[in-house]
């Protein structure tokens, strides 16, 4: 019997048999991430071309920054992306006048209203796709404001810094109330500061673990689909994979560790399997070939095929649908 998007997802979180693995899929919109409405309509109407399980929703990546004062530059194209254009934060001292914001103001104010968009839309069309709010650490929103002067920042005046983090904190657990009550499935987190290249464990736990629990402890008991994304090279695995979450996305067809070895360190669901760094350049008949690859290493529970991160802009629509239909054949 054929499974619904939502029982399909329920299914793989819980590590049990489905009719077919699960595909999400999900790249940068720029040309609609600033109209809540168009950005709603882009994304269901993706369910539809891809057969997409769920909605990973696509706010541009600075929206949160934004609010705080990051400058960004819109060029509302289908293949450039919002890009920040100045730091919020450019000396030390401001990071103690940082103040929280509420979960529905500025930019955070239209990402909510595009969940509740999505989720209007589909009891219009007695659709029940599940769908995830995308929202960052507090550390990664904290360098997206002032860029890798954070690290020099943390260590030098880390009181300043602690201050900024538990206002931005304070942001996002309000937000994500709001989500909740729109009726989000669940929140991809993102963190792009948890690796070697940039700190320490002890300094992620410290700057980066202690808020990001926080959020996900505020939520856990309210949504079903909460992921955390791991994001960069030389990653903290295992200290994010242990999060409460109810699956784990990193880039593992390039980083370590692959699904296979990820099966030994988290007990999870696993989301990946996609090379997203390749996918916009492969011919459409080696795609099966990279799939049937992931399915190998992953098995066909708890697995959740998607990219490691955002597919590339540039990908062609015909690549997508290849992964469309060799995810039926599997």
């Amino acid at each position: 019997m054929d499974m619904t998007k939502k029982e399909r997802i329920q299914a793989a979180l819980a590590h049990k048999e489905v009719d077919r693995i699960p595909l999400g899929m999900w790249y940068h919109l720029p040309h609609v991430d600033q109209d809540a409405v168009a950005l709603a309509e882009t994304q269901i109407q993706m369910v539809s071309d891809y057969e997409l399980d769920f909605i990973k929703m696509m706010p541009f990546g600075n929206y949160q920054a934004a609010d705080y004062g990051l400058s960004c530059t819109y060029y509302c194209t289908p293949t450039q992306a919002v890009f920040e254009r100045k730091f919020a934060i450019e000396n030390v001292e401001e990071w103690g006048e940082l103040q929280s914001v509420p979960g529905c103001f500025g930019n955070h104010g239209k990402v909510l209203l595009a969940a509740k968009e999505i989720a209007r839309q589909q009891k219009k069309k007695g659709l029940e796709i599940p769908f995830v709010q995308t929202i960052f650490s507090p550390l990664t929103i904290a360098r997206k404001l002032a860029g890798d002067r954070v690290f020099e920042d943390m260590r030098k005046h880390p009181d300043l810094v602690h201050h900024a983090l538990k206002e931005i904190t304070k942001t996002c657990i309000n937000f994500a109330a709001e989500n909740v009550n729109v009726g989000v499935s669940g929140f991809f987190f993102a963190s792009q500061c948890s690796t070697y290249d940039l700190m320490t464990e002890e300094e992620y736990k410290e700057f980066g673990t202690q808020y990001d629990l926080q959020i996900l402890n505020a939520i856990k008991n309210d949504t079903y689909f909460n992921i955390i994304h791991i994001h960069g090279e030389n990653t903290m695995f295992d200290l994010l994979s242990s999060y409460p979450v109810n699956a784990v996305n990193w880039h593992d067809r390039w980083v370590a560790p692959n699904l296979a070895q990820a099966r030994k360190r988290t007990d999870k669901c696993l989301m990946g399997g996609i090379n997203e760094a390749w996918l916009h350049k492969a011919r459409p008949e080696d795609i099966k070939m990279h799939i049937q690859e992931a399915v190998e290493l992953a098995g066909k529970t708890g697995f959740i095929l998607t990219p490691g991160c955002c597919a590339s802009m540039l990908t062609p629509k015909e690549n997508f649908l290849a992964v469309k239909e060799a995810i039926k054949s599997i």
